[in-house]
């Protein structure tokens, strides 16, 4: 599947890293605005970096449309085979695999399993590896400007990795939970639908009705355990985030008043620390929406890997 993309791939992360690029070299424009421009009062500069600021957001803007395009083209083709060989797949299992199997959840695996790992293909793995780069990007820009503030700052990272990790370990437990509540209730759909005449022959629609909300109720509260995993992170990370800003306020500032530093590094200091946070942040999140889609394809490849030991009853 990759390969026939390997192209797409190799472009679209170019396109990543000019994206990166581009919003390390606006954070790295702050010092001369500010040293240049209002406290030298530099003519030239102020020429300069007001046109620098318009083609660095407009090849940020080219960067991102073919970053999106390229990558959702190959998230959609990566899903579109990945849906062809779980088909074929079980069109080519036995009988008794489908006497085994419920068909709900079957359909559930080739619809609702494969979106999750769609979105997990063309939103969660694009943006990460987009994020990392600006990460990069960003660090080179604060070992720069100050590499001493650089290395208190980046003392934070470490401490904020290991919740996110446990807390990402919870997200796909739990959705592996919710994806088979899903697949559950899509089977208790075609059944009840497919057997709507015996339902209403035998006057069960009350019945029905009431395993249908408990199973509805079961599938909420997973999903609310989900989101409780996922939304644990935030927390974490905005006190970490909070505490290394605290802290370079503190010391650049004292820099600035001591003379070792300038207002314009300072800030320029400042602005990639803050646009760093940012990407952080979102790959602490955007981990939780790859460990769902892990756990959706741990589902789908099950039937995919699956061998055909199960052998046709002897007639």
């Amino acid at each position: 599947m990759i390969r026939e993309n390997w192209l797409r791939l190799f472009l679209a992360m170019g396109c990543m890293l000019v994206i990166a690029g581009a919003t390390s070299a606006t954070a790295f424009l702050v010092k001369p605005v500010l040293d240049d421009i209002f406290f030298k009062k530099d003519i030239t500069m102020l020429r300069i970096i007001p046109i620098a600021v318009i083609l660095i957001y407009f090849i940020r803007g080219i960067g991102y449309y073919g970053q999106e395009y390229l990558m959702n083209y190959v998230g959609e083709s990566i899903i579109r085979q990945l849906r062809n060989s779980l088909y074929d797949r079980i069109q080519d299992l036995p009988l008794s695999f489908f006497h085994k199997e419920k068909t709900g959840r079957l359909m559930s695996r080739i619809t609702n399993d494969v979106n999750v790992i769609k979105a997990m293909v063309s939103t969660a793995v694009t943006s990460s590896l987009r994020d990392v780069f600006t990460v990069i990007g960003l660090t080179g820009v604060i070992f720069y400007r100050d590499w001493k503030m650089a290395l208190f700052a980046m003392v934070i990272l470490p401490i904020a990795f290991f919740p996110v990790v446990e807390f990402g370990r919870r997200v796909r437990r739990v959705s592996t939970g919710c994806q088979e509540a899903m697949a559950d209730m899509s089977s208790f759909l075609h059944e009840t639908f497919v057997g709507n005449k015996i339902v209403k022959a035998f006057g069960m629609e009350n019945y029905e009705k009431k395993r249908f909300a408990e199973k509805t109720l079961a599938l909420f509260r997973l999903e609310m355990k989900a989101v409780m995993a996922k939304s644990l992170s935030s927390p974490v990370m905005e006190f970490l985030g909070g505490l290394g800003i605290a802290f370079i306020i503190w010391y650049g500032g004292y820099r600035v008043i001591d003379g070792t530093s300038t207002a314009g590094t300072f800030f320029s200091f400042m602005a990639a620390v803050l646009m760093l946070y940012d990407p952080i942040k979102k790959l602490s999140r955007l981990n939780n929406d790859i460990q769902q889609g892990l756990a959706a394809a741990d589902r789908v490849f099950d039937i995919i890997e699956r061998e055909s030991d199960i052998k046709e009853p002897l007639r």
